[in-house]
C-alpha cells in the first residue's frame, strides 16, 4: 500500500511540481505587495482644506477627460483630508487597469497609475495564469492545485512513521558529518512537508474557493450558509427621471456615508451600469483587509437601501458561514492577523517551494541509483 501512494504521490508531483512552484514563489512576492508599493510609489496627497470635496459625478467627468472611452469602476475616498480621490478605471478586454488621483477640494488632476504596467501586476498574471492566455492558463493552475491538496494527503501516509524513533527523525533535522546529500534533501522534504502540511492546504483550499464557484458554494453551504456565495448588484426597485436641477442622487450619498459611518477609512462608490442596476458602495472599516467591510446598494433614483443577496452585506450582520467567505482572500495572502501573519503566509510559500524542488532531486537520486546499481548474478545449471 504505502509502494502505491509512493507512485501516485511521485506522479502527482512530477505533473504539478513547476505549477506549484510558480504559485508559491509568485504568492510569496504577492503577501508584501501593498507595503511595497506605499513604500515605492504612494498615492499623492493635498494640503487639507476647508469645504467640501468635489462630488462622485464631478470626479467621474474630470478622469474621464485622462482616459476616455474606458470605464470607471469606481471612486474612492479617503477619511484623511490630505488624501486624494482615487478613480479607478478598468476593462477587461481589451485589459485596462489604471487610476487618476484628483484634488478633493478643486478637482485638480494629481497624478495616474498604470497598474498593468508594474511589477506586481507581473507577479499576479503569473499566479493567476502562469503568464499564458487565462483560457488555458487559469485550468492549469486551478488543476495544479486540486493535484497538490492530493498530494498533501498522500505526502502526510507517506510520512508517517512505522515506529517511535523513526517519527523522531522526520520531527526534526538530525544530520552528522558523514549525513550524505540525499539523506538531507529526503529530510528536507519529509521535515518540511510535515510542518508546512496543514497551512499548505489552508492556503491551497482557500485558492480554489476563490477559483471555484462549486467549492464556494459546497463550503458556505456545509457551514450552514443561506445566502448566495457569489457576489451581486441588486436591481433598484423604482424608475425615475433625473431631478429638475440636473443633480444625480449618487452625487448625495458621500454626505450621508460620511455622517453614517464617521470611523470608516474609505469608501468606493461604483456606479451603476445599466439603468435599472442600483449603487454600490464598499465601505473599508479596517485597511488592510477585505473582509472587514459593509457592502451597501442603493436605489439610483431614490437612494433606498436594497438588502444584498448574498453573503457581501454589512458586515455586523454576517453568520460565521459568511463570514467565512469573507475572510477567504484574507486568509489566503495572510492578511487576516495583520503583519505577523504576513510573515507566516511568506514563510509558508517560501517552504511550500522548496517541496516541488526536494521532491525532484529525490526522484533524480533514485533513478541515477538505480542505474548505478550493480547486476544481479545469476546462478545457471551445471
Amino acid at each position: 500500500m504505502r509502494k502505491t501512494f509512493r507512485k501516485i504521490h511521485l506522479i502527482l508531483g512530477l505533473v504539478s511540481g513547476l505549477i506549484v512552484f510558480v504559485e508559491a514563489i509568485t504568492g510569496c512576492a504577492w503577501v508584501f505587495q501593498e507595503e511595497i508599493r506605499e513604500l515605492v510609489s504612494p498615492a499623492p496627497e493635498v494640503a487639507p482644506q476647508s469645504g467640501t470635496r468635489i462630488d462622485p459625478t464631478e470626479a467621474r467627468a474630470l478622469a474621464t477627460n485622462i482616459f476616455p472611452g474606458q470605464t470607471i469602476h469606481g471612486i474612492m475616498y479617503g477619511k484623511g483630508p490630505e488624501e486624494a480621490v482615487n478613480v479607478i478605471f478598468y476593462d477587461a478586454e481589451p485589459e485596462f487597469y489604471a487610476s487618476v488621483f484628483l484634488n478633493p477640494y478643486t478637482g485638480e488632476v494629481l497624478g495616474t497609475e498604470d497598474y498593468l504596467a508594474s511589477f506586481f501586476a507581473f507577479v499576479l498574471k503569473g499566479h493567476l495564469y502562469l503568464w499564458l492566455p487565462p483560457t488555458l492558463g487559469v485550468p492549469l493552475v486551478t488543476v495544479g492545485t486540486i493535484i497538490f491538496v492530493l498530494m498533501l494527503i498522500t505526502g502526510l501516509i507517506l510520512w508517517w512513521p512505522k515506529n517511535k524513533a523513526a517519527r523522531k527523525q522526520r520531527l526534526w533535522f538530525r544530520w552528522k558529518e558523514t549525513t550524505r546529500w540525499r539523506r538531507k534533501n529526503f529530510d528536507l522534504h519529509a521535515v518540511f512537508g510535515f510542518y508546512v502540511g496543514a497551512l499548505a492546504f489552508l492556503v491551497a483550499y482557500s485558492g480554489l474557493v476563490m477559483t471555484l464557484a462549486a467549492v464556494r458554494s459546497f463550503t458556505h453551504t456545509a457551514l450552514g450558509g443561506e445566502k448566495s456565495a457569489e457576489f451581486s448588484i441588486p436591481a433598484s426597485v423604482a424608475r425615475a427621471p433625473l431631478r429638475e436641477d440636473g443633480t444625480e442622487p449618487v452625487d448625495q450619498l458621500l454626505g450621508y456615508l460620511e455622517t453614517s459611518y464617521p470611523n470608516a477609512e474609505q469608501f468606493e462608490i461604483h456606479f451603476p451600469d445599466s439603468d435599472s442596476a442600483s449603487i454600490y458602495v464598499e465601505v473599508t472599516n479596517q485597511r488592510g483587509v477585505f473582509y472587514n467591510a459593509d457592502f451597501r446598494f442603493y436605489d439610483q433614483y431614490t437612494l433606498e437601501e436594497i438588502p444584498s443577496p448574498s453573503v457581501y452585506g454589512v458586515y455586523e450582520e454576517a453568520t460565521f458561514s459568511d463570514l467565512v467567505l469573507r475572510m477567504n482572500y484574507d486568509v489566503h495572502v495572510g492578511a487576516i492577523g495583520g503583519f505577523p501573519t504576513k510573515i507566516l503566509a511568506f514563510l509558508i510559500s517560501l517552504l511550500i517551494a522548496t517541496l516541488p524542488v526536494t521532491g525532484t532531486l529525490l526522484w533524480i537520486g533514485r533513478i541515477r541509483k538505480k542505474a548505478k546499481a550493480p547486476a544481479k548474478k545469476v546462478a545457471l545449471p551445471a
